[in-house]
Parts: structure tokens; C-alpha cells; sequence
């Protein structure tokens, strides 16, 4: 690792950390150093300053950085397979898949952490293979392939809504989960889905150099002796995963898996073995400080960090639409 790219992993390292700090310590009721080192000290114990610390901004944070490492290494894996920068989670329908087999979990009154994350991966996955596959049997081209991927979406968060219509007790499918947020987000659920995303994690930083051959086109990769058909179903399967798992806890969390891969192109390059870690971390942070925003800019109101993230992704996706000509120049 060069000089300068090490440079810009330790500042985004930094900007992390001081977001974990910063998240912890700010909200409705601001605790102190000292109360942070006193709850820390002595656990729930320690009064109002430890309950709000370990039952709220405790699992809030780890959930921030869980579902931005997932969410914007799952859109690396994605626009890698499909060899579009356009692509990602919450565009194609991946999120909306997940968010659809969520609803149909809580209606059929599986709430359980493991049951929610389970469905979500499985939700996902068939989102993303239905999209991939109807492309490839069409021979779409990349406007295309968002085009389907916009409509897919649309129809799955229809029908999520008709099920919280005809089912309005399901708790967990607040306005809150449909936008993305994290106000409600407890360490039993929290718990299972964060196993999941640490594995496909794992997993996926050990196969940098396949994911850097998928990017050399499919030909070029078959030519070099990678099974790309296999390394295709692995790579969506594990980016649905990520996806599917972050959406499980977050809810609808839109734009993370466009913004941040492209920034991250931007300042360590296409090498997957930088790109993918680096994602890890830019992700967690922006979503730490975009959470953070959100609890802090309107107060005393609180504003889901999901429609926080729709001001700052729906022009960042226009632009890149007009930059790249609907899809058709790749960077």
C-alpha cells in the first residue's frame, strides 16, 4: 500500500472513530466523558447515564457501522458482477427484496432475530437473481439492467405496503423501518444479522483477486480460468447476504452501496484488495455521521437517517446518470 492511500485509510479510520465517539456521547441526553467511563466502568448499573448507554447508543452505533460496511460492500460486489457503477442495493431491488420477505415474516409472526435476518437474505437473493437473470436472458444493456432493477423495486414496496395494510400490527414495519433508521434497534436483533454480515465479510475479502478478474468482463475471466458462472452465483449470493442482513435491523436504507464505492474508486482505486476494506470502513462512517445528523440537526425532533440519505443519494445518483450517459462509459 502506497504512502498515500495508507494516508487516506487512517483519516477515514480516524473520521470513524471520532463519528463512534461522537455517536455514543450526543443525542436527546448528552453524556459526558465522565459518565461515558462510569457506565463503561460499571455497566447498566450506573444509573440513567448507563441504561442510555448500553440499551440505546450502545446497539444504535454498532448497528450504524454493521449496516454501512454491508451495504456498501454488498453495491461494490453488485456493480463489480454486473459491470455497471449505477447498480446497487437499493436501486436494483436487492433492499426491497429483503424488506418484502421481512413484512411477510412479521405477518406471519416470526420476530425472532434469526427468522428476520434469514428472511431478508432469502428475500434478496431471489431480488437480485431475478434482476441478473431476466438481464442476461435478454441480453440487456446497463440502462436496461437499472431500468428492471427500478421496477422490481417498485413492486416489491407494493407489496410490502399491501401487507401492512391488510396486516397493520406488524411493529417492527414502521415508517421508520420503510424509510431506514435505527431508533428501534435492540441487540437481540441486532445480534444475528451482524454473525451474518461479518461472514460474508470475511468471505469476501478473501476472494479480492476473483472479484478483480469478474471486472476484467467475463470473457477476459473465463479466458484466465475463473468459473465465472460459479464465482457469479457466490458474489451475488454474498452481496444479498450483506444486503439482505443490514436491511434486517436498518429497514429501507437507500444510496449507501452507490455513494460509497464510487468515492471509495475515487481515492484508493479499482483494486479490490484496498477498495473492499476501504468500503468497509467509509461505509460505517457515513452512516454513523449521517445517523448522528439526523438525531442532532432538528432537535428536539429526530428525523429517520433514511430520508436524511435520499437528500444526499438522489442527486449524487442524477449526476452520475448524466456523468456516464445512462450507464453506457464505465469509469
Amino acid at each position: 500500500m502506497n504512502k498515500s492511500r495508507k494516508r487516506i485509510f487512517i483519516a477515514v479510520a480516524v473520521l470513524l472513530v471520532l463519528g463512534i465517539i461522537l455517536s455514543v456521547s450526543l443525542g436527546a441526553v448528552c453524556l459526558t466523558p465522565a459518565q461515558l467511563v462510569n457506565a463503561i466502568k460499571n455497566g447498566s448499573g450506573s444509573g440513567l447515564e448507563g441504561n442510555i448507554f448500553w440499551y440505546v447508543r450502545v446497539p444504535r452505533t454498532i448497528a450504524c457501522l454493521l449496516a454501512g460496511a454491508g451495504l456498501a460492500v454488498s453495491g461494490v460486489v453488485i456493480q463489480s458482477v454486473l459491470s455497471n457503477k449505477l447498480a446497487s442495493p437499493g436501486i436494483i431491488g436487492v433492499n426491497a427484496g429483503a424488506g418484502f420477505a421481512v413484512t411477510v415474516c412479521c405477518a406471519l409472526g416470526a420476530l425472532s432475530g434469526w427468522a428476520l435476518a434469514g428472511s431478508a437474505f432469502i428475500g434478496a437473493l431471489l431480488a437480485v437473481l431475478l434482476v441478473v437473470g431476466a438481464a442476461q436472458k435478454m441480453n440487456a444493456s446497463r440502462t436496461t439492467v437499472i431500468l428492471g432493477g427500478v421496477a422490481v423495486n417498485s413492486f416489491l414496496n407494493a407489496g410490502s405496503e399491501a401487507i401492512i395494510t391488510l396486516f397493520p400490527d406488524i411493529g417492527v414495519m414502521s415508517s421508520d423501518f420503510r424509510v431506514g433508521g435505527f431508533t428501534s434497534v435492540t441487540m437481540t436483533r441486532l445480534l444475528p444479522a451482524g454473525i451474518l454480515i461479518l461472514i460474508g465479510l470475511c468471505v469476501l475479502f478473501t476472494l479480492c483477486n476473483e472479484l478483480d478478474l469478474m471486472n476484467l468482463g467475463e470473457e477476459t475471466a473465463q479466458g484466465l480460468g475463473l468459473p465465472v458462472k460459479k464465482m457469479r452465483t457466490i458474489f451475488l449470493a454474498v452481496a444479498a447476504l450483506l444486503a439482505g442482513a443490514s436491511v434486517s435491523f436498518a429497514g429501507l436504507l437507500g444510496f449507501v452501496g452507490l455513494i460509497i464505492p464510487h468515492i471509495a474508486r475515487r481515492l484508493v482505486g479499482g483494486e479490490n484488495r484496498h477498495l473492499l476494506p476501504f468500503c468497509a470502513i467509509g461505509g460505517a462512517a457515513f452512516v454513523v455521521l449521517c445517523d448522528l445528523a439526523a438525531r442532532l440537526v432538528f432537535q428536539p425532533y429526530e428525523i429517520p437517517v433514511g430520508i436524511l440519505m435520499s437528500f444526499i443519494g438522489g442527486p449524487f445518483f442524477v449526476f452520475l446518470l448524466f456523468k456516464n450517459k445512462g450507464g453506457h462509459r464505465r469509469d
